[in-house]
């Protein structure tokens, strides 16, 4: 059996959480593998609507074994509150195994986060504040506190002496902050390692077993291409691969088992966060697009802030896609367009005067101008289409020429949040990016 990844081909939010879901229901393992909780997915099931941050989207599956992996940055209070929400609605308690190698986001990772954001004033990058650009600069400077290091209170002891050491010489000097107390940190891992212990295992071993027993598995990107640090808009990026490629890393699986790469991406663009945005809307057209976006609007699951929002980028999707290398294409939200008479795609870009349908690298992306196409709109509600042949004729052509713009077939369109609002293009037997485009 093959791994799949689920994986953003845009700037995140994408509606990534539905399609894990909606998987999910067929597979054995769901696995976070990168990033933390400073993004989040939504579900909306029978149960109600559930805000995921750290918890794998296969959470409200019965029988579903949801994997925390080593790549991942876990804040512990913050899996508190998420599982909390599953005793308050009545649900039962996920199946969930934390990988052993996992590392701990710790409060002066949210801390340093949050200062620094502060002191940078105009020249923020957007952070969520979450504390993860401090967290992933302690992994790799090799000052992290592995999940395993819980148990050994000696030990611990050590490496949070020789973490926050130059930390409160930072606190103290540039930001004149109070140092951090070593004992209080010590103090509140030991109660949530016994909260934790439960969970952890050696998740490694516990996948590479279910793929000997050929068992379905799907590993979960947070956040899209476009926030990868190599391959997206640096400096305004997130600070782990957000690729399908770092997933065998993250997860802890062999890189030629993921043979099916899902890229989401919606009909049109958003974007949380700082950083170079070509096709975005202003004032009243982009307030209205907001409003209307997803089930509750274009704001942020995890910090509640307003998303940019604009017409969908070809230019900038077929480069998510690519780098993904995404084997086929989740569109989302396109009944969110129904109130439009006419629609714009990106189908280019124009920088120096020059035109190009290559992604350009960020010092280049800050000068890039749109080139649009128009298309007619539908004008009308498609929620309840569950076919292709449902869809209104220019709501078919938008999809198909979207498609033959990224150059990648688009296996499944949302019309809505809840799981059911999903068409399968494969089960209609007209997939194919190359197939006759229909203009009227």
């Amino acid at each position: 059996m093959t791994v799949t990844a689920i994986v953003g081909a845009n700037w995140g939010d994408e509606g990534k959480g539905k399609f894990t879901d909606l998987l999910a229901a067929k597979s054995g393992y769901v696995v976070r593998y990168q990033g933390g909780s400073n993004a989040g997915h939504t579900i909306i099931n029978q149960y109600g609507k559930f805000a995921l941050h750290l918890l794998p989207s296969g959470v409200c599956h019965a029988g579903v074994t949801n994997v925390i992996g080593p790549g991942v940055a876990l804040n512990i209070r913050a899996l508190q509150q998420e599982l909390a929400q599953f005793t308050e609605r009545g649900m039962p308690a996920p199946k969930l195994r934390i990988s052993d190698r996992a590392q701990v986001l710790l409060p002066y990772h949210i801390l340093l986060d949050e200062l620094e954001e502060e002191r940078l004033g105009a020249r923020k990058f957007g952070s969520t504040k979450q504390g993860i650009a401090p967290f992933y600069a302690d992994k790799y400077a090799k000052l992290g506190i592995q999940v395993a290091d819980l148990w050994d209170e000696a030990q611990l002891r050590e490496k949070l002496t020789a973490s926050t050491t130059p930390k409160n010489v930072l606190l103290h000097h540039l930001y004149q902050k109070p140092a951090i107390d070593v004992e209080e940190i010590v103090a509140l891992l030991r109660g949530q390692a016994d909260f934790i212990r439960p969970y952890v295992c050696d998740t490694t071993d516990l996948l590479h077993e279910a793929l000997a027993k050929k068992e379905s598995i799907l590993v979960e990107g947070q956040l899209g291409a476009l926030r990868d640090p190599d391959h997206g808009i640096y400096p305004y990026t997130t600070s782990s691969s957000t690729l399908a490629g770092f997933a065998a890393v993250g997860a802890g699986l062999t890189p030629h088992c993921i043979q099916t790469v899902v890229a989401v991406t919606k009909a049109y663009s958003s974007c949380a966060g700082e950083g170079a945005f070509v096709t975005e809307l202003f004032e009243e057209e982009a307030e209205e697009l907001r409003k209307r976006g997803g089930d509750a609007g274009e704001y942020g699951v995890t910090t509640g802030r307003p998303r940019r929002v604009g017409w969908f980028d070809a230019v900038a999707t077929r480069y998510g896609c690519k780098v993904q290398g995404a084997t086929e294409v989740a569109l989302t939200n396109l009944d969110v367009l129904g109130y439009l008479t006419e629609i714009e795609v990106c189908y280019a870009y124009e920088i120096d005067g020059v035109e190009t349908t290559s992604f350009p690298n960020p010092s280049q992306l800050v000068r890039a101008i749109p080139l649009y196409e128009k298309w007619q709109g539908w004008g009308c509600d498609i929620s309840q289409a569950r076919s292709f042949a449902e869809l209104p004729q220019q709501a078919q052509a938008y999809v198909r020429r979207i498609e033959q713009l990224i150059g990648v077939d688009i296996r499944w369109i949302s019309v809505g949040p809840h799981r059911d609002q999903t068409i399968d293009m494969q089960e209609g037997g007209i997939r194919g990016w190359n197939r006759p485009l229909l203009i009227d």
